[in-house]
């Protein structure tokens, strides 16, 4: 099966943002501003996930209705790409996803993001220490995570190739493992709680 990636240049860093969004909320789009911003990135492929292997699916809304509700969120800016390629090219876990993109787009450097709340549960993630290995790691703070983040096991593990926050505009072209943690505006939204008051209205 063919598939088309989102337009990229060779040396290009791209951002890669993963996640079911049900629903998008401010915290996703502070997490992408904030990396676009420090990173110095160029793009960012904002993969919306048929379903997060770790999470309940059951009432998960359709990838196209989730896909349409980051667009809205996240206006006309022409450096985020909503993408539902996971679902077009089979992959169910992320490191999955990350080796395809790796071997599709060899000349993009590649960072993944996420919130400091991903960090804190990242030793649950399929293959985690295969994704420290493959590309550099942006993680956002996030309101209520950040001692629980950088007490995880995956960033304990992962300590000696922790940059500092004044070594991120170069992330993006160091070899991995390399990650960082970023602090910044915050919001304290979740989808967890829209979620909830959306069920109680």
């Amino acid at each position: 099966m063919a598939v088309t990636l989102p337009p990229f240049a060779p040396g290009q860093r791209i951002g890669l943002f993963g996640g079911s969004f049900n629903p998008p909320h401010e915290g996703h789009l502070l997490v992408v501003e904030t990396a676009l911003r420090r990173l110095k990135l160029d793009r960012v492929w904002w993969l919306v996930t048929p379903g997060n292997p770790l999470k309940e699916t059951t009432g998960l809304p359709s990838q196209e209705d989730r896909m349409a509700a980051c667009r809205r969120l996240i206006g006309h800016d022409p450096r985020i790409v909503v993408t539902g390629i996971e679902a077009r090219i089979g992959t169910r876990y992320t490191q999955e996803t990350i080796a395809f993109l790796k071997q599709r787009a060899p000349g993009a450097r590649f960072v993944w993001l996420m919130g400091s709340d991903n960090l804190a549960s990242f030793h649950r993630w399929q293959k985690w220490r295969d994704i420290a290995g493959m590309v550099p790691i942006a993680v956002i703070d996030r309101p209520g995570t950040t001692l629980r983040a950088v007490a995880s096991p995956a960033a304990r593990a992962l300590a000696a190739s922790r940059l500092g926050e004044s070594q991120a505009s170069a992330l993006a072209m160091r070899d991995a493992p390399a990650w960082v943690f970023l602090h910044g505006r915050r919001s304290d939204q979740s989808s967890t709680r829209l979620r909830a008051a959306r069920e109680g209205a």
